[in-house]
């Protein structure tokens, strides 16, 4: 084994809980991104925004429920709605328990919705899972720079499976279908975007990291207690040999690209429904339709033209018509309409000079 006894015992822990929490920066910073789209079409689409953000509030509250359940508090009542949603305990822990039930309804709802997803891809994709240490990272498997790589190349496989699943889905499935529509589905409930009927409280990124911040502050011990936790199970997997510790910490990962494709897959939905709300009277009606039209000929198309990325370009085909039917409907006729409002103008100020004379 090489690699310094000071890597291996102090950093090399450190390197997947350090990849870890930059996924879930990003997927913050993704949530983020979501909810500024969702402002811009909240005015004209206040009913699919508090789907959304009905969503988002279920999400988190089961995730509440969740905790007072491991936490053995049990549940008294459970109040959902549009605007807010909370969970009364049975038995009002303290302590541990208290941290423990926080934990669950501030940082679960990151993770709810990809955990089942992660469950659907466990059974729909054929690799992906593949958890095994490259052959010429087995010298420095346990230092910093090797948990680090073994972390990356976890990410970058089940990342590559996922994405050529997507890019390959066949739409005519029903369980590929399925699981698209649950992905957009969980996608758009991620996260609330605000809390109370009057959206007086606004759920953004600093809003996430204070209730965060408040966590690890309200008990430094817990925080510390987990790290203690985490170097041991490390050492543990050292002493067996085993991977384990990494893979661990990958499935974070895993869970934290599953969330961001979600949420990119909701930004193209945020933004056809901005491109269609450009599109004036009925006509707003024909993108919708050359959705499905569109996929539906590509892939009777490529019945008689067979290949072997039929599927992948029945989608580019799909979503290259939408965008050329969309810009169509939207492209100006032309500046009759200035030229017209010119000569109106200019025949105005003509007859106000003869009216002067």
């Amino acid at each position: 084994m090489d690699g310094s006894i000071i890597d291996i015992m102090l950093f090399a822990p450190l390197a997947t809980i350090l990849g870890a929490l930059l996924f879930w920066f990003i997927q913050l910073l993704f949530i983020q991104g979501q909810k500024y789209l969702l402002d811009k079409i909240r005015k004209k689409h206040e009913p699919f925004c508090r789907f959304t953000n009905y969503l988002g509030i279920l999400f988190q509250t089961i995730c509440q429920a969740l905790g007072y359940t491991v936490t053995k508090s049990g549940i008294s009542e459970i109040n959902v709605n549009v605007n807010y949603g909370k969970v009364a305990p049975k038995k009002q822990k303290k302590g541990i328990f208290e941290w423990i039930s926080n934990v669950f309804l501030f940082i679960g709802p990151f993770f709810l919705s990809a955990f089942l997803l992660l469950i659907c891809l466990f059974f729909i994709l054929k690799n992906g899972f593949d958890t095994t240490i490259p052959a010429h990272l087995l010298e420095l498997k346990y230092t910093f720079g090797g948990q680090l790589i073994i972390f990356g190349a976890h990410l970058y496989e089940f990342t590559a499976s996922f994405l050529n699943f997507l890019v390959n889905i066949d739409l005519f499935h029903p369980v590929h279908l399925g699981f698209l529509f649950l992905l957009i589905f969980l996608g758009l409930g991620i996260r609330p975007s605000y809390l109370g009927e009057k959206k007086i409280d606004k759920i953004d990124i600093l809003y996430e990291l204070k209730n965060i911040w408040q966590l690890i502050i309200y008990k430094p011990a817990y925080i510390v207690s987990l790290f203690l936790v985490s170097y041991s199970f490390f050492y543990l997997s050292l002493l067996l040999d085993k991977g384990f510790y990494a893979t661990l910490f990958s499935v974070f990962g895993w869970l934290s690209i599953i969330s961001i494709v979600a949420l990119f897959l909701s930004y193209l939905i945020i933004l056809f429904i901005i491109a269609i709300d450009k599109i004036e009277g009925r006509k707003k009606i024909i993108p919708y339709i050359t959705i499905p039209i569109s996929y539906i000929l590509a892939r009777v198309l490529f019945i008689y033209l067979p290949t072997d990325m039929d599927k992948s370009m029945s989608l580019m085909i799909m979503m290259l018509l939408t965008i050329l039917v969309i810009y169509l409907l939207m492209k100006p006729k032309g500046d009759k309409f200035k030229t017209k409002k010119k000569i109106k103008r200019l025949k105005d100020k003509s007859e106000g000079e003869e009216q002067n004379e």
